[in-house]
């Protein structure tokens, strides 16, 4: 393996997994090599029918996937943390799946706590067909090295919940039980999300109803911990065109009780990309394709050399809502082998509640 192996985040954010290419040859291409032609792996069409728990599995035949969960927490004395359990997989090259060292799926983990004052993260990869990490759909169990994302007896495929999560680092962890009570929410169109006009996209759905409970623990120590998390899922072969140069997402918890997922996929040429779904208190996902809609950056934060834009006007004129966006911490920097910005946030204008927002390729 190349010395100039790079794996990403989602960081999709996430990122994804870099292979055989330099840190420049990567942007290049747009964010973390998204934006490699997969030629040999399996098309992400319109039309598809999701099966569960099968679909809570990997998708070897596609070459970038992820489990993604987010959450939005606060102790007994209202203190906000935030905390991101993330794992990557991607596969080297097509193709049949291959024993042993000789597996070509390369998995990565990223897990991170927030704080008003502190921002904690840490990475870690494994390959694939040695039981380092991997994923197994029923009963569902996620896993890389000793962080874990589990499933008991009395887990739902349609709510994908409830779940036991935990992962640490050298001065943090944390654990947490995930409970949801409405099913899994399809985004884009039915699951099929498209991410250019020229007909990349990924599959893609969410459990938005988490509520968490648990525990986290920094600099050894541990406070009791409640509040609402969100789970990602997606997978795709080439989710970016090449000339898409990041994106800035968003996940949000609206206190009326609908839930919001957006993101804004930026190209060279200064041309913007808007999607996203409003998600009604049901659990009914509405696709966003107004051009009325925006994201706007209203505060930078200057981090590591990078201007990094923390704060953001978002406007959707069809359900009525203009709010701005504030950081729990503006220096929520994931400094990853592929570095982004991710962590916790709150808003406040025609509507308030909490979320999270993920920047990549700043």
């Amino acid at each position: 393996m190349s010395d100039k192996l790079l794996i990403s985040r989602r960081a999709f954010t996430a990122g994804a997994v870099v292979l055989g290419l330099g840190r420049e040859s990567a942007r290049a291409q747009g964010f973390a090599g998204l934006g490699v032609k997969g030629s040999g792996f399996a098309d992400v069409r319109p039309g598809k029918i999701f099966s569960f728990p099968e679909d809570h599995g990997p998708h070897p035949d596609y070459r970038i996937e992820w489990w993604y969960v987010t959450a939005n927490l606060a102790d007994s004395a209202g203190t906000a943390y935030g905390a991101q359990w993330t794992l990557f997989r991607q596969a080297m090259q097509p193709g049949v799946q291959l024993e042993g060292w000789a597996n070509q799926q390369i998995w990565m983990g990223h897990a991170a706590v927030t704080r008003a004052d502190t921002h904690r993260y840490s990475e870690t990869f494994a390959r694939g067909g040695v039981g380092q990490a991997g994923v197994e759909a029923k009963p569902f169990h996620a896993w890389i090295d000793a962080w874990q994302m589990r499933g008991g007896a009395e887990l739902r495929d349609d709510t994908i919940a409830p779940l036991e999560l935990n992962a640490s680092g050298a001065d943090f962890g944390y654990a947490l039980r995930l409970d949801a009570d409405r099913p899994l929410v399809l985004q884009g169109d039915a699951g099929y999300s498209r991410k250019s006009e020229r007909g990349q996209a990924s599959y893609y759905f969410s459990q938005p109803y988490y509520k968490a409970s648990g525990s986290i623990s920094i600099d050894d120590r541990t406070v009791e911990v409640t509040g609402q998390a969100w789970m990602d899922r997606e997978w795709s072969s080439q989710p970016l065109a090449s000339d898409q140069t990041g994106w800035d997402w968003f996940s949000l918890h609206l206190n009326s009780g609908e839930k919001l997922m957006l993101y804004r996929l930026r190209q060279q040429d200064g041309h913007n990309d808007l999607f996203g779904n409003w998600i009604e208190p049901s659990g009914r996902s509405i696709e966003i394709a107004s051009p009325d809609n925006s994201i706007t950056p209203t505060v930078s934060t200057d981090i590591k050399g990078r201007k990094v834009p923390t704060g953001w006007s978002i406007v959707i004129p069809a359900h009525g809502l203009r709010i701005e966006t504030t950081p729990l911490n503006a220096n929520s920097w994931m400094g990853t082998s592929f570095p982004y910005w991710e962590g916790p946030i709150s808003f406040r204008g025609s509507h308030s509640g909490v979320g999270y927002q993920e920047l990549t390729g700043y």
